[in-house]
Formats: C-alpha cells, sequence, structure tokens
C-alpha cells in the first residue's frame, strides 16, 4: 500500500475528495486528509481485485463510496457497496475490503 499525509494549508480549503488520491496498477494507494485525536480521514484508490485482507479496529469506521464498486465483508457477510453509497464498519468486528471495479472511497475513523 502506497501512504501519503496530506498538507491541508488552510482547514477551510474546498477539496475534491476524488483527485485526493490516484489509482496505481496493481497497488493500494492511501491519502490521510487528518488526524485528530478523535479520528482520522482517508481516501484511498483500489485498483480493480485489490483489497486489504480480514482484520479489526478498535473503532467505528465509516466507508463512503467515491467511485466504483466495492465488497465489503463484516463479520463474515459481504456487502455490495457502489457509488454514492457509505457502510459502517463496528468496532471490533473484523472486515476485510475488495475492489470489484476500481473504486475510490472516504475512510472516516471515529475513536
Amino acid at each position: 500500500m502506497v501512504d501519503n499525509i496530506t498538507q491541508i494549508g488552510n482547514l477551510t480549503d474546498v477539496l475534491k475528495l476524488k483527485d485526493m488520491a490516484s489509482y496505481q496498477e496493481h497497488s493500494v494507494v492511501s491519502r490521510e486528509i487528518i488526524r485528530k485525536p478523535s479520528g482520522t480521514m482517508t481516501v484511498f484508490a483500489f485498483d480493480q481485485g485489490e483489497g486489504l485482507s480480514e482484520h479489526t479496529a478498535p473503532y467505528d469506521a465509516v466507508v463512503f463510496l467515491l467511485e466504483g464498486e466495492a465488497e465489503i465483508t463484516i463479520d463474515k457477510k459481504p456487502h455490495s457497496v457502489k457509488e454514492g453509497e457509505m457502510i459502517i464498519m463496528p468496532a471490533n468486528k473484523p472486515h476485510a475490503l475488495k475492489a470489484v471495479t476500481k473504486y475510490k472511497m472516504l475512510l472516516v475513523m471515529i475513536k
């Protein structure tokens, strides 16, 4: 996975989320937008067929698809999530993500 941190000069700037992370062949690219004690916001770009293997997180996480389609499995149950849709991955529940098509998403982790 390719990680980047965006330096936002002015927190009131208007940002185009789809442009915050670019697709790379056979890769998952992430760009952290903001990190605070209360949580993080990160934009991801997944190439088709790429994904994140099953894992858990100690915090609730909201996934909002900016474009494309993903299969997001939560506690062994697969969910098809498409552009403009969102899903909540509850804290401490195993989850995995896979790109059905290339897709971009905004991940909001809430501590």
